[in-house]
């Protein structure tokens, strides 16, 4: 084929069975203004050339970046809610994650029914109880400790009917839940997976800008599985 010129490049995609492209509009806006008018070239009328700086007209990519492993993707703050499961003892824990990042307490508390009830009772009154702090509190998302047996099976058959009345208060109220283990908690709050409960204690009164972690320790636990998630999203 001869070439008998000038071709543009499109041209030349044409030629040879392609379809070019269309330019994106910000890079014909970028052409035009980079375009050097004959006035204002540096020949006959020895002026500065107008060219403006072509890095202001590219849109920055930063500014459309977002975490892949987020499941949140509103910058928004997110109030987050972290149990303790039990059948006698419930730690609950509230926190804001910011939208900076940042975290701080909202509320906690521990629900604790008496110890003379049947069990049967004592569930009532710690779903009766989990069900009104979901309908103050109102959380994006909640956590909870996985079913870890260890060497005492009656604490894990308790943790375990603890936790089927969590779920099912959380499940009601339509709250995305995320199952972490002791380990994977300590590891977020502490550094450490082996992190022992004073340790644990101290850090999440450090992160919340406490000056000692709440008491009893259920509550200190909920709140270091809100933390974790919050250091998950």
């Amino acid at each position: 084929m001869a070439l008998d010129g000038p071709y543009t490049l499109a041209d030349l995609l044409r030629m040879t069975g392609h379809k070019p492209k269309p330019r994106p509009a910000w890079l014909d806006a970028l052409a035009a203004r980079c375009t050097v008018r004959p006035e204002h070239a540096t020949g006959g009328g020895g002026g500065k050339s107008q060219i403006p700086n072509p890095k202001s007209q590219i849109p920055s990519p930063k500014s459309e970046i977002r975490n892949p492993k987020s499941k949140i993707q509103n910058p928004k703050s997110k109030i987050l809610l972290g149990i303790d499961p039990g059948t006698r003892r419930v730690g609950w824990g509230v926190v804001e994650r910011t939208a900076s990042g940042g975290l701080r307490l909202v509320q906690c508390g521990c629900i604790a029914p008496s110890p003379k009830l049947a069990l049967k009772d004592r569930l009532r009154d710690i779903f009766a109880e989990l069900e009104e702090v979901l309908g103050r509190t109102r959380p994006d998302a909640a956590a909870l400790e996985e079913t870890f047996a260890g060497v005492n099976m009656k604490s894990a058959i308790a943790m375990g009917e603890g936790r089927g009345i969590a779920l099912l208060c959380l499940a009601r109220a339509g709250v995305e839940v995320l199952e972490l283990s002791p380990r994977s908690i300590k590891q977020a709050v502490t550094g450490s997976g082996a992190a022992g409960k004073a340790r644990v204690a101290a850090m999440v009164a450090a992160t919340l800008g406490l000056k000692e972690a709440p008491k009893p320790e259920d509550v200190t636990d909920a709140l270091a599985a809100a933390i974790a998630l919050a250091r998950r999203l």
